[in-house]
């Protein structure tokens, strides 16, 4: 989940109606959906898995596969509605992070049970929670185990004291745990939904309403793996957004406030896309258009607030928007 939502473990990702397991989870079982009925077993794979085709085929290759009990000899073969795919998924040899004191953290409040930091576009906020993160990529995380080592053991422990995230080229606040008090009190607040979040988006178009909400369920796609959509299979989803202003040079565009009532991965990307008003820079959802480009989405997580876990007070905290987006912004009028 990302885009400031606050998560809960790692949830199962809808595919085709049925629930996959995500990489590096041990064992996998599953009976085939109609959706998936024809497709090659590697590319099925890939998608229960969420591996990519190469690692699939190589999964295949090895006999970690099986199809209705029968190790799968060829990732080319096609699969039917109503088999039952099982497979094995090796550990990792180190799925732990570790600190990383190259990594610059800005701190916007801090302090014994909780810290909510600024993080700046382009930075991925843990170990595999981006399409084209390696183990030896640079993560906030590693940044803040470097300065708070006492996260380590809090949560899980491959994303320690993570309890929501924002997509790497998506900028804005974030709140981490540094007790496992904190961490749980977090957790049970996204699940009451109690936080407060609130993004800027300059978007393409002028909408025509000057506030809407958006209650449209959001899943994986089938034809590209790392993409979300709006799906009848998916997860419900739910964003509020209001016009903040209407611009009409150098092309229509609208700046917007979004607010997440639920939080799921690319959710305002993919909510606004589904409206007809992409974000604007966001190449993977039809925002990367001519005229305007700030080199990745004009998405800002600019407010946060949440229940402190102990104190019981609202900590609520802001983040201006960031130099590397006002130039677009200038451009509008």
């Amino acid at each position: 989940m990302t885009e400031g939502s606050f998560s809960e473990p790692e949830p199962a990702v809808s595919v085709g109606g049925y629930a996959s397991q995500g990489p590096g989870e041990g064992a996998i079982e599953e009976i085939l959906p109609a959706a998936l009925d024809g497709e090659r077993l590697d590319r099925v794979v890939a998608l229960v898995a969420g591996v990519s085709r190469a690692r699939a085929a190589h999964l295949v290759g090895e006999g970690a596969v099986r199809l209705d009990g029968s190790v799968a000899e060829s990732g080319s073969r096609r699969v039917a509605e109503g088999q039952s795919l099982a497979l094995r998924l090796p550990e990792p040899d180190d799925p732990n992070p570790g600190p990383d004191p190259s990594v610059a953290v800005a701190i916007v409040f801090e302090d014994d049970e909780v810290v909510v930091v600024n993080k700046p576009a382009g930075l991925t906020v843990h170990p595999g929670s981006g399409p084209t993160t390696s183990d030896s990529a640079p993560t906030l995380v590693g940044g803040l185990l470097a300065r708070y080592p006492e996260m380590a053991g809090v949560g899980e422990p491959s994303r320690p004291g993570i309890v929501h995230r924002l997509d790497r080229d998506t900028s804005g606040l974030l709140v981490a745990a540094r007790t496992p008090g904190a961490y749980e009190s977090l957790t049970a607040q996204l699940k009451a939904h109690e936080p407060e979040r609130v993004y800027t988006a300059l978007v393409w178009g002028r909408p025509a309403a000057d506030s809407g909400v958006i209650d449209a369920p959001i899943g994986r796609s089938l034809r590209r793996r790392t993409r979300m959509t709006v799906t009848p299979g998916g997860r419900r989803a739910v964003t509020r957004y209001e016009v903040d202003s209407r611009f009409d040079r150098p092309r229509p565009t609208a700046l917007l406030t979004c607010r997440l009532e639920t939080g799921r991965t690319h959710q305002i990307r993919v909510h606004l896309r589904s409206i007809g008003h992409p974000v604007v820079g966001d190449r993977n959802y039809d925002g990367g258009r001519p005229g305007l480009d700030p080199g990745r989405p004009f998405l800002h997580a600019r407010q946060l607030q949440f229940r402190h876990p102990t104190k019981g007070h609202p900590v609520k905290t802001q983040a201006p928007l960031p130099p590397d987006l006002i130039p677009t912004l200038s451009l509008c009028s």
